[in-house]
């Protein structure tokens, strides 16, 4: 391709233009920032600041000088909600909801804040009422969302799984585990009331969403159990080994009360070694010592527990060992044993919790759902102090 000389007149002509439209940008930004009110600024430079307090007052100073300002209004609104004061949150969004002239998708949006101003306060009628007519707006999926936050703390299970697959189905990520977890509440409510042919089919949906849910399959032996088919309980929680090793920890007693309960206590004893050596745990520890305390008497309670207390040495390991050798310590020995036993004993209590992954809870028993943060399944099944020797 030959050059041309005129392209390079072109040049000045291209750098022009753009210096033309860099102007007018900057002058019309310029425009635009004047015509924001003063407040607007000091409130922002507030809550830069972390001052709340101070840009909640700026923001009301805006609103009455231009009650019209939606936008103010939203800031003022969620400012409200995040400091808990839901009613003045609530006053705020009704006053926008109220206005005739207000578009439709600002409408939606101050539809969807009074939602979430309900659910802060726990008005869970009026924030379910309001959410429902948001399904088929732009909020539809933020509106799903709460609506199943609402099904949980309700525990309407039924409807919370249709709320989670509708969350699916909208391309709103997987919901898989939540929806194994919802029948496993439905059937964990049927084993309570002393149903367990009504579990068995509610686990057995449960294990169709996930192979991997733990839960459904220790509720399928509990069920069985309640049937008296301790065989078929024995079959289903050794299943637990092939979904996740270190969850065995949770069924072991039952394991071995099962295996007490059909005559064969020392294959549950062996079974439960073999856990051990798979996985350490100090809640497996304690089932197992206690069974071969009781089979194959304190030398080999004592073997047990010190083999376990090397191989992962924690407090918690300690005050097992320390319960071990009380047991056949000379009489002069014992009250010191003792003494050092109860100061151990008294650091472990602050360890042997359960802590969960995504917000940091921690509680002396296992739970599938966290009670701090609702999330399901971020408990690990071992105590805090273990998990600190394994990382």
């Amino acid at each position: 391709m030959e050059f041309e000389l005129w392209w390079l007149l072109g040049i000045p002509v291209f750098f022009g233009l753009g210096w033309i439209a860099a102007r007018v940008d900057i002058r019309q930004l310029v425009s635009e920032s004047r015509t924001l009110p003063r407040g607007y600024f000091k409130g922002l430079n507030f809550l830069l600041n972390e001052q709340p307090d101070k840009a909640i007052d700026a923001f009301i100073e805006i609103v009455k000088l231009d009650p019209e300002t939606a936008d103010m209004h939203f800031a003022l609104g969620n400012l409200f909600r995040r400091r808990g004061e839901t009613e003045r949150a609530i006053r705020v969004h009704q006053n926008l909801l109220a206005r005739p002239d207000l578009p439709q998708e600002q409408k939606e949006h101050a539809e969807y804040e009074l939602g979430m101003d309900y659910l802060k306060a726990g008005l869970l009628d009026r924030a379910e009422e309001t959410f429902n007519r948001l399904t088929g707006s732009q909020y539809a999926v933020q509106a799903r969302r709460a609506l199943l936050e609402i099904f949980q703390r309700e525990k309407e299970w039924p409807r919370a799984i249709e709320a989670a697959l509708g969350l699916q189905e909208a391309g709103a990520g997987s919901r898989q585990k939540e929806v194994a977890q919802f029948y496993c509440e439905l059937a964990q409510d049927a084993l309570v009331h002393l149903h367990p042919e009504q579990a068995l089919p509610l686990l057995e949906k449960s294990l169709q969403v996930d192979r991997t849910n733990v839960r459904a399959t220790m509720l399928v032996g509990d069920a069985q159990l309640a049937q008296g088919d301790v065989e078929g309980a024995l079959l289903s929680w050794r299943r637990v080994e092939q979904q996740s090793v270190p969850h065995v920890a949770l069924v072991a007693q039952r394991l071995m009360d099962g295996y007490r309960k059909v005559g064969r206590p020392q294959e549950g004893v062996n079974l439960l070694k073999s856990y051990l050596e798979q996985a350490s745990s100090i809640d497996l520890i304690e089932v197992v010592f206690k069974a071969v305390l009781e089979l194959d008497g304190v030398e080999a309670a004592k073997q047990l527990v010190s083999a376990e207390l090397r191989r992962t040495p924690t407090l918690l390991g300690l005050d097992k060992l320390l319960e071990a050798r009380m047991m056949d310590a000379p009489a002069a020995l014992v009250s010191e044993l003792s003494m050092v036993k109860n100061l151990v004993h008294g650091y472990t209590q602050k360890l042997a919790r359960y802590q969960c992954s995504h917000c940091g809870f921690k509680a002396r028993q296992f739970y599938w759902q966290c009670p701090g943060c609702s999330r399901w399944e971020t408990y690990p099944p071992r105590r805090t102090e273990e998990l600190n020797v394994m990382n």
